[in-house]
This record gives C-alpha cells, structure tokens and sequence, in this order.
C-alpha cells in the first residue's frame, strides 16, 4: 500500500521523486483486517477503495469508513438463505463451526438468533482455532451430540475454504461419521477442487452458497485444475519484495503481455468465470465511474504548469466519490444486476453440491438458488433430485432432528427442561384434526365436517333427516296410515248410519268433528316426514296443534254436554237450558280459537324456519324446523316474572310455604 501511495520508485508517500503515477483508486479483495488497514492509509488520501472480500465485514460504516464501496453482498444476506434451505430439508437439529475470531464471534451471534426464531436448535457450536488446528482437533472427545447432528453449517474464513473442515473429519470421522456440511459463500472457491480425492471425500455431498453470477459459461460441471494453470499463475503474478519495505522497488512488475493461449480455453474459461466474478464486478464499477467522470467533466479544463504553460488538469482520487456512489446499475453485459438504496449487492447465490465422482474427478453442481426480491422476502429455489448426498447415507436425504416427526393426528408438546426441538407428540383432542407432520397445535373441522378416525383429515357429515326411507320414519308413517284408516273407517259408519239411534245419541255433530280433526291429526304428522322447507316448517306445528286442538275441544264438550246432562234431571231446571248444540259448538270454537290466536302470535314474532343441528350427532347434519315452539315461555316465564315484578316471593319462606301447600 505504501508502495501505491508513493507513486514513484520509492516507497515514500508524500514525495515526488521522478514520474509520478497517480493512484486514482485501490482494488482489493481482502479480509476484514487488511482491509482496514489500507482504508487507515488510503483515507488520508481520499482515495476510494472498492473491496470485494467476503470475509471483509464490518466495513460498511459510512461514518468510520466514508470511503470504502463493498462490491459483494453483505455477508448476513445468506444467513435467511441458511434458514430457508434447514427447513425446507426439516433440519432443525443442526451444529455451527465457525473460526475463533472476532469474524466467527460475529457470524455465530448473528445467525443464532435467527435459528431459534425460526424453531431451529444448536445442538453444538464449535470454535475453531487459526493456530495448530490439526493438533487441538485431536485432543477433543466428542460426545453422543456429535452423532446426532448430521448436519453442520460451516463459516469459511480468510480464504480456508474446506481446509478446516477436511481437517476435522479427519481427526474424528471414527467418532461423529459423516456430516453434510453447508458452507458460507468462499473467498477463492475453486481452489478447493485441487484438495486430493483422499481429502475430498469428505466434503462430499456438501453444500456451499455462491454468489450468483451472470458470467457462466456452457458447462454446467466443473472439473479441477491442472497443475499448468497454477504454474502460470505463480509465474506471470506472483510478484515477491526483495529489498527493505522503504527502499528503492526489489521486484519485477509484470508485463501484463502474458501469453494466455497456452492455456486451453476450455480450462482459462472455467478459472475466469467464477472466482473472478466479484473482482470483474469491482473492475466494472471503477470503470464505470471513471467514464462518467471523464465524459462529465469540461473538454477544455487548463492550468498554469511549472514552466508557464497552459496543461490539462488530471483527475483527483476524491473527484471519483459522486460518480462510485450514484453507480444505480453496471453495463448490460452483467445482467444489468442493480444495487440498492444503500448501495449494496442484493443477496442473490446459487446453492452448489460439491461432488467426487469414482474417477476421482471433483465438481461443483449447481442444485438451487435463493433470490431476493425488492420486499424482504427471499425465494427458495431448490431441486433434491440433483443433490449426491454422502455416501453414508446411501442416496437418501440426511435426518438432522432431536425427535422424530409428529406424524398428522398429532401435535408437538414441549419436554419441560428440554430445547424446543425435543418435543413430545400428542394426538389431537376429540374433534381437532392436524393435517401436517409436527404442527405446533390442532384445528377443529368446519361445522360441515367432522374429523375422521385417524384425526388427520376433515371429512363431510352426512345429511339427515327424518325420512320415508328410514326404518323410523317408516314405522312412523305405517302407524300414521292405519290410524288415519281406521279413522276413515269409523267416520265411514257414523255416515252410512246417520239415522240410527246410536249415533244421534252419541252427539253427531260432535263425533263428526272429534273423528275428522283426529283423521287430519293423524294425516297432518306427514309434514314432519321428508327434508324440511320454509312452506312444511311454517305449517307443520300450526296445522297440527289447531287440528289437535279442536278434537280436544270436541272431547270437552262433549264430556261438558254429560255432564250438564246429569245435573239437569229435573223438570224446569236452569240447567237444561245450556244444553243444546249451540253449547257444543261455542266450546269447540272458543277453545279453537285461543289455539288459532296463540300460533298467529307465534308465527308474527317467531315464525319457524329450516335449520341444521351440527352438534348433537358426531358426524351428522340433523336437518330440521328451528321452533323457538314454547318451553322458553312456559317455564322460564313464570319465574322470570317473579324474579323481576315479585322480588318478595323470590326468598327461600316463600319457596317452603308453597311447596308445602302443594303437598
């Protein structure tokens, strides 16, 4: 950095010795602390710094670094991508490795809360040391946890890759078998191809985040390097000091004339269109700037030289700030990918399995993706088919859970003392059904349904009704047709002998009425057979209880008539003259009468209507009249009135005197 700063072929900053090359701008992919550190000297400058690090976090302070524009995601925006692939494969006993710095201190606290509100436990959480790695792995002794969990999520550090981790299942696979790791988005994350099959195998069937790239070529498989790639790289970049930090220059700058068509294309294109994404984007977004600022500023833009001349003015580090921060989207060749009010990366990734095939040959497949919309949520795209789980677990989707699943019919109850992931199942309460495996609690059935017996589904009741078809109601109606016949058939002979003494003797009149209400009674009960309507609701109860009443309005005057009859034996009594049929008929009619004005009453202010009793019969619709019909006011009225009209017979004297007085 010092070296840049200086600009010359010393390494002094702030002095001009010989040409100048004036640095405009600082293109770096480092980790937090590098990253800092050149902000701490290319501040003093104003100099804009473009960082495409994905381990450099914490440099997103506007206040403390005003100069810095991140080029890559911030790094929480894969921890919702995390949640949503654990619960979409149900893994919610899960372990987290993370390095033990202050980037892993952040990662773990970050990401564990998100877990938890997402009823996703942390069986175990281990720190890895940067130092001696191998060493303390072996010293640990893992317990029965690291059995349980399968699965693990694992936070890449300063460009690691999957070194730690090969490094851990090689110290204790005996003991905690084969994991299905879920790998953070890597800084350099094809030089993890070149790891020796001996060593790959056990990231195989992991899974790592990417971040989404518009620059993909043809292949959708990508097989390791070979060796000449990393000769090249070593030979045409690698560029070492050999002198003092301060002094004079001790290295040879590259020509930036290599000859690239040594490499086959096939394998140049592979390196290119990955890992270099995020710095192809740094390049672009400088470029970017650059071009507005060229275009934007005047063409004639003159001052003084040192010997008295007119010279172009250069362009200052500081002016390039305007153009980096109003950057809205780069050129097309990028997708046209935008950045957000805030000037960040929305956190878009592809989701790659890691797999060794039996030729020994290493690959990346690309088997989902998370996107971000413009609202907070993510999308979820994920293909199972495509994944090569460990062999372990012979082709099959790993179990990563405390508990088996509550299977539908039953609900999670919580274990006292117990993490949220240890639950215990309990079937679902009488007339609750659940219809998913581990619901957080039970539903009841719409009134139209009912729970079937393994209370997993809601099934429809059946309708019923009192009907022709029904043993009952054919029992009903055969004794409503023989009465009703007999009925007839008695009437039939009173009519065949009107003359005879027998029936003017028994009150003819009268015994027609009594024997044709009862025919109608009897008749009148086939409204209560059959689905019930508004017509069959609104007459059912009315037509039989006036019919009904006028037959016992009839047996009353004719007992009345008998009556009278026996008291008036003697000649000239008053009594004699209230017999007649002018009695018989008032009694009838009056009684009647009361009946006809009780269910006017009835049907103005409560008229019955169809109803559906859901509740009585588990499993059964009872169609049926809703009647209101008169228990409401024949007992709960009296005692209403007494309640508010009498409060002095409301006391518990008054209750004894009465019912002694009933007795």
């Amino acid at each position: 950095m010092l070296d840049l700063l200086a600009g010359g072929r010393s390494n002094i900053p702030n002095f001009n010795c010989g040409k100048q090359n004036k640095l405009l701008a600082v293109l770096e992919g480092a980790d937090s602390v590098i990253a800092k550190e050149i902000s701490t000297m290319s501040d003093i400058y104003k100099i804009p710094q473009i960082s495409y690090g994905f381990t450099a976090q914490g440099l997103d302070d506007n206040i403390q670094f005003p100069f810095v524009y991140r080029t890559v995601p911030k790094e929480e925006t894969q921890y919702p991508g995390i949640v949503k692939l654990l619960l979409h494969f149900r893994w919610t006993w899960i372990g987290l490795t993370a390095p033990d710095n202050d980037n892993g201190e952040r990662f773990v606290n970050a990401l564990t809360p998100l877990l938890i509100n997402n009823g996703i436990c942390i069986a175990l959480s281990k720190r890895l040391p940067e130092k001696n790695l191998y060493q303390r792995l072996n010293s640990i002794k893992p317990n029965v946890i690291w059995r349980q969990v399968n699965v693990f999520i694992y936070y890449e550090h300063i460009q690691g890759g999957w070194g730690p981790i090969i490094m851990l299942q090689t110290a204790l696979e005996e003991n905690i078998g084969a994991k299905v790791w879920i790998s953070t988005v890597f800084q350099d994350i094809n030089l993890n191809l070149w790891f020796d099959p001996n060593l790959f195998q056990y990231i195989h069937g992991s899974l790592a985040f990417v971040m989404k790239s518009q620059i993909r070529t043809k292949h959708d498989y990508y097989s390791p390097f070979s060796p000449d790639l990393d000769q090249f790289w070593k030979k045409a970049f690698h560029c070492l000091y050999s002198k003092h930090l301060l002094s004079m220059r001790g290295w040879t700058r590259c020509t930036e004339k290599e000859n690239l068509e040594k490499l086959p294309q096939e394998e140049l294109e592979r390196a290119l269109s990955q890992d270099s994404y995020s710095t192809y984007f740094s390049v672009q977004a400088v470029a970017q700037a650059l071009s507005t600022a060229y275009s934007t500023r005047t063409k004639q833009m003159w001052m003084v030289g040192r010997q008295g001349g007119l010279e172009r003015q250069r362009l200052q580090p500081w002016q390039l700030h305007p153009f980096l921060r109003e950057i809205q989207f780069l050129n097309a060749s990028l997708g046209g990918l935008h950045l957000d009010e805030n000037g960040d990366l929305p956190g878009n990734y592809d989701i790659e399995n890691w797999v060794m095939f039996s030729n020994e040959s290493r690959v990346r497949v690309k088997v989902g993706s998370i996107e971000r919309g413009k609202s907070a949520d993510i999308k979820l795209t994920i293909n199972p088919e495509a994944i090569v789980w460990p062999k372990q677990f012979s082709k099959t989707v790993p179990q990563s859970r405390c508990t088996e699943s509550c299977r539908p019919g039953y609900k999670k109850v919580a274990k006292e003392g117990e993490p949220v992931c240890c639950y215990a199942c309990a079937p679902c309460a009488e007339g609750t059904i659940s219809t998913q495996e581990d619901a957080e609690h039970c539903n009841k059935c719409p009134e139209h349904q009912y729970p079937n017996k393994d209370l997993d589904q809601c099934v429809p009741k059946i309708v019923t009704f009192l009907s022709f078809k029904e043993s009952l109601g054919t029992i009903l109606v055969s004794f409503a047709l023989f009465l009703s016949l007999t009925t007839s058939f008695v009437l039939g002979i009173f009519i065949k002998y009107i003359d005879t003494p027998v029936v003017k003797a028994n009150n003819q009149n009268l015994s027609y009425i009594l024997l044709i209400s009862l025919l109608l009674s009897f008749l009148s009960s086939f409204l209560f057979t059959n689905r019930p309507r508004k017509t069959t609701c609104l007459l059912r109860q009315t037509a039989f209880s006036i019919i009904f009443s006028v037959s016992i309005s009839s047996v009353l005057a004719k007992t009345i008539t008998v009556v009278l009859a026996f008291l008036a034996t003697k000649p000239g009594d008053r009594v004699r003259r209230w017999l007649g049929k002018s009695l018989a008929n008032s009694i009838v009619i009056s009684s009647s009468s009361i009946q006809v004005v009780i269910c006017t009453i009835w049907l103005v202010i409560s008229p019955p209507f169809p109803d559906s009793d859901m509740h009585s019969q588990p499993g059964e619709i009872i169609l049926q009249c809703n009647e209101g019909a008169g228990l409401l006011g024949c007992i709960f009225l009296p005692k209403c009135y007494i309640i508010v009209l009498r409060p002095d017979l409301n006391t518990k004297e008054c209750l004894i005197t009465k019912t002694k007085d009933g007795i």
